[in-house]
């Protein structure tokens, strides 16, 4: 099958009865439900409704979506809500990105304790960030950012990491004045990543104290204390991976970046060039190759597979707010920074690029596509409530 309009939900389809049967006794109940979401989403299956054009008479049928946060067909809407809310937070300063990035030895661990080693990748690179920042030696202001968890790379391999956000400059900590960064700089890449090793590793070793952690298959040797005591210290020996990139060239720039990688799942339809009765061919870029893009076969199963690691337990929100974006406190803090800096709340600035990022999640429902008339509803078709339901801002 080779076509531009492939979907997840193809390779579902054709190949997800085989693999529940091959794969029956090691299906979790989170990855069944992905399937079959993604599966039925946009059928007949979960129910619709008929609708016309009032000006040209079109009638089309419109099926309802599945709404899991898996798929990539109903990230569109929750993503446009999400950055329509997000405006009212962006300060008139430099942004920057920084990527915290977990060890292949690591990262074993964070697959078979999801919760427990992503929770810990979230707090302690906001606790990096915010302890350096505190420093009067290199910032000495209360900073605030927002935290993107992504478990995969480019060819759908786990590879945990969280992308930071991060405005340039915060409240000092007496809350008297703005504090910035230099031009360009935000923190010593270096430090952060010796401070983020050591907290990283003590946040581990205390979860393996309190019987948190789970091991199994190659890595149930882990599950002795000395083993794991062993462990640590060839993690504490290695270099962890901190990156930060240039900083963004101002708000809009910030929305940009933001309505690529906020919902995103491990792999867009998009990217899918082919499916065989045996295969799933997909674009993939090589960043070890200066980002060549590529094309990658897989077998089915073996697609289907590295698709399904990167599911996340339920109720696990991937975005999340620190220090004075923090959502407890986050209305009065900006108020607090836009005093400190002298700018007024800012106005919508949604633009083209942000849009053209999101469609066509932000194209009008109720907008003919043949003429631009108004879809009016004919008649509602029942079918059983979509497997997952959160509300628009559910990030988890």
């Amino acid at each position: 099958m080779v076509s531009k309009n492939l979907e997840i939900a193809d390779v579902f389809r054709r190949h997800g009865a085989a693999y529940r049967w091959a794969h029956d006794g090691h299906l979790d109940r989170v990855q069944r439900r992905v399937m079959s979401a993604i599966e039925l989403c946009r059928t007949a299956a979960l129910g619709g409704h008929t609708e016309v054009c009032s000006d040209c008479g079109l009638i089309r049928c419109a099926y309802n979506s599945c709404r899991n946060r898996h798929c990539p067909k109903c990230q569109g809407h929750a993503r446009a809500a999400w950055l329509a809310a997000r405006q009212a937070d962006l300060l008139p300063v430099p942004y920057f990105h920084v990527v915290f990035t977990l060890p292949a030895p690591v990262a074993e661990m964070a697959f078979q304790n999801k919760e427990v080693v992503y929770t810990i990748l979230f707090k302690t690179a906001a606790e990096t960030l915010r302890t350096i920042a505190a420093d009067a030696k290199h910032l000495g202001a209360e900073i605030g950012l927002l935290a993107v968890l992504h478990t995969w790379g480019q060819n759908l391999h786990h590879h945990p990491h969280v992308h930071c956000v991060v405005p340039g400059g915060g409240p000092s900590l007496d809350g008297a004045r703005w504090v910035g960064c230099r031009p360009g700089f935000f923190l010593p890449i270096r430090v952060l990543s010796r401070l983020f090793r050591w907290l990283f590793l003590a946040a581990l070793q205390g979860a393996f104290e309190a019987g948190e952690l789970s091991f199994f298959g190659d890595l149930t040797g882990l599950a002795e204390p000395d083993a794991f005591a062993a462990k640590l210290r060839a993690l504490r020996q290695i270099e962890w991976v901190v990156y930060a990139k240039p900083p963004f060239g101002g708000p809009a720039q910030v929305l940009a970046y933001l309505s690529r990688y906020t919902h995103r799942v491990a792999i867009s339809n998009s990217r899918i060039t082919e499916i065989s009765e045996q295969s799933v061919t997909f674009r993939w870029k090589d960043y070890r190759h200066h980002g060549k893009t590529k094309l990658m076969t897989l077998d089915a199963d073996e697609f289907i597979r590295r698709f399904l690691q990167h599911t996340l337990p339920d109720g696990f929100h991937r975005i999340r707010h620190y220090g004075f974006l923090a959502n407890g406190h986050r209305a009065a803090k900006i108020t607090l920074c836009r005093k400190l800096l002298a700018v007024p709340s800012p106005g919508p600035i949604i633009t083209a690029n942000v849009v053209a990022a999101c469609a066509p999640a932000v194209s009008p429902l109720d907008t003919c596509p043949c003429c631009g008339g108004r879809m009016i509803t004919l008649a509602v078709t029942s079918g059983p409530r979509p497997l997952r339901r959160p509300t628009w801002y559910d990030t988890s």
